[in-house]
């Protein structure tokens, strides 16, 4: 009724000499929660809209007691959670705070949730996981997506079967890779040209790291020049664009071909950065292939990352990774977070 009410009750209880003193079930409140469930069910709906820290202002209830509800809910809906079934999933990782804290995701590609968190981005963590699936589950899996760090891959190798044509290097990672190459020659180039009083490259930086599709006619045209020009740059960026373009095989014959001409362009390029990026690409192109055949990327993990990362905005960070974890389960976990008997 809009009124705060405190609602007291005498629970029957009984003293169990091999379970202690137990008490009876109530319909209204579950087990060890301080709230009906129907108020916990309207702290749920406003936690999936707001911060922690301003439902506890709405309600007028201390900070833990929000985080305690939230808790509760993310354990019932992992207790409820059917055995996984998913046959596309995702390696990632995710920010926790700066300095190289991370936390791994990883992810149902095909339903858009997070299947689970780790507290790092070790090999034993990702090989827990594996290994708390059954051997039916473990066999289901098609692909697992992930960028090239060697704890994921070396998890997934050994806990895995027949796995080697499975794992998929995105496509986002790659271009990731070679844009860095790009801009590294980019400025080397700029430096060298303004010790020598030419300002060609002044003020290109985002020209050459941006999709000529998204550009306007004014940067397609000013682009357009500097493309076309007999910079180190453009050199660098031409190798770049053609690495995009062998995306679109079918056959893993044809599209390693394609790939071992790429490498022979990028290696004889005298580009440094470039050079560099084509090994680490040479040691893992049959990652890159699996990808390209099996047409799978790791853009939805990456979306994920980025609602994660809005999370933790609004949330102004976390204490601790249980709780970083706990408010991704809770958003992104896809789970049934109400109490026995409400519904949504």
């Amino acid at each position: 009724c809009q009124y705060k009410t405190i609602l007291v009750a005498d629970v029957p209880r009984v003293k169990c000499k091999e379970h202690g003193v137990v008490t009876v079930s109530v319909p209204w409140a579950e087990p060890g929660s301080g709230f009906t469930a129907m108020f916990e069910a309207l702290v749920i709906d406003w936690l999936k809209e707001a911060s922690t820290a301003a439902v506890s202002r709405l309600m007028g209830l201390s900070w833990n007691a929000i985080d305690g509800i939230m808790q509760r809910a993310v354990k019932r809906g992992l207790s409820r959670r059917e055995e996984l079934s998913m046959t596309q999933i995702g390696v990632d990782e995710t920010a926790f705070k700066k300095r190289h804290d991370y936390v791994t995701i990883v992810s149902d590609q095909e339903a858009g949730t997070v299947l689970f968190v780790g507290e790092d981005r070790k090999k034993a963590t990702l090989k827990a996981w594996y290994e708390s699936l059954t051997e039916a589950q473990r066999e289901a899996i098609e692909s697992i997506s992930m960028d090239m760090w060697p704890a994921f891959i070396n998890a997934t190798l050994e806990s895995l079967p027949k796995v080697e044509d499975k794992i998929a290097f995105d496509k986002f990672h790659v271009a990731k890779y070679l844009g860095e190459a790009v801009d590294k020659v980019r400025r080397q180039e700029h430096k060298t040209l303004m010790a020598e009083g030419y300002e060609d490259l002044k003020g290109s930086k985002y020209d050459w790291l941006t999709n000529p599709d998204n550009m306007t006619r004014k940067q397609k045209d000013r682009f357009k020049a500097l493309r076309d020009s007999t910079l180190k740059t453009a050199r660098a960026w031409a190798i770049k664009e053609l690495a995009m373009s062998l995306w679109h095989y079918v056959s893993k014959t044809w599209a390693r071909k394609g790939w071992e001409q790429w490498l022979s362009w990028a290696v004889r390029s005298r580009l440094e950065p470039i050079k560099k990026v084509a090994k680490t690409i040479k040691e893992h192109l049959w990652g890159i292939l699996n990808a390209i055949v099996l047409k799978v990327s790791n853009g939805p993990a990456e979306g994920l990352n980025s609602r994660i990362k809005m999370i933790k905005v609004r949330s102004r960070g976390f204490r601790n990774k249980e709780r970083f974890a706990n408010a991704i389960y809770f958003h992104l976990g896809g789970l049934d977070l109400y109490p026995d008997g409400i519904t949504r």
